[in-house]
């Protein structure tokens, strides 16, 4: 019987967010009783043109909205700005929108709420909201991204006649995983529960799979995704999704995993 204070108690879960990342939800997930092996997928590195930001840092006041897609954009945003302007202030009367409740929780480092957080953290859903905020046309945006972001939300920005400036503030990049001895654990001995929290780990999971082929005897994981958009890279990629959290972020994962792991649990015990 599962111990309701630690429901994860015995359940050994794989996490593969970059390093940061993966300590925030490490936490989490053992504070609920599970095994945790870190098994980052991917780094995270600030990258960001010199040229760009001074174009886009000089009109900075020009700007009515500022987007951010994740929590990475949003820190790597401020190291940038606030290494120029040295103020939080300086950002003036724009207007901020966030993909999400963990990327909306990454500005309260910076004593920022959200003018806008839209009800799914997809592209397509952002727009919505932003168009039943005010008119769109000729909405002067800049829209904070890494180099593997998603263009819908662009797309979908420019096609409702906005004004669209983007700015890549870091670097996801794919880490080699041979040689890697939580790499060789998973192998070894598999879980119970496998967590992608973006598109670019779905994406590095399938580059590394010679990398990650389990042995005869490991345990076969649920596959778990943060959110809609993880999903729907695993499936074009084929990977079956087991597991989706209803609120993108940390503490939907978790949710999420404790449910399912008490359904499944109810079912063996009947």
């Amino acid at each position: 019987m599962t111990n309701s204070s630690q429901p994860l108690r015995g359940c050994r879960v794989v996490v593969t967010r970059n390093a940061e990342g993966n300590s925030r939800l490490r936490e989490r997930l053992e504070a609920h009783g599970a095994e945790v092996l870190s098994l980052p997928l991917i780094c995270i590195r600030h990258e960001v043109d010199a040229d760009r930001a001074e174009e886009i840092f000089t009109d900075f006041g020009g700007y009515e909205w500022l987007v951010f897609t994740s929590r990475n954009g949003v820190e790597h945003f401020f190291r940038e700005f606030l290494d120029r302007f040295q103020d939080i202030r300086a950002l003036g009367m724009v207007r901020i929108a966030a993909l999400g409740p963990g990327t909306a929780d990454a500005l309260s480092p910076f004593f920022l709420r959200p003018d806008l957080v839209p009800p799914e953290a997809t592209g397509e859903s952002l727009c919505e909201a932003l168009g039943q905020e005010q008119t769109v046309d000729n909405l002067k945006i800049l829209l904070i991204t890494g180099n593997q972001n998603r263009e819908d939300l662009e797309k979908g920005l420019w096609e409702a006649r906005a004004i669209v400036d983007k700015l890549q503030v870091y670097r996801t990049d794919p880490q080699d995983l041979s040689g890697v001895e939580e790499a060789a654990e998973f192998r070894r001995k598999g879980a119970d529960a496998l967590i992608f929290a973006s598109s670019s780990a779905v994406r590095a999971f399938g580059e590394q799979a010679t990398h990650l082929q389990l042995e005869d005897g490991a345990r076969m994981p649920a596959l778990c995704s943060f959110g809609p958009q993880t999903s729907e890279r695993m499936r074009a990629g084929g990977i079956p999704v087991h597991v989706e959290a209803g609120d993108p972020g940390i503490e939907g994962m978790v949710t999420a995993l404790v449910g399912w792991f008490a359904n499944k649990n109810e079912g063996n015990e009947r």
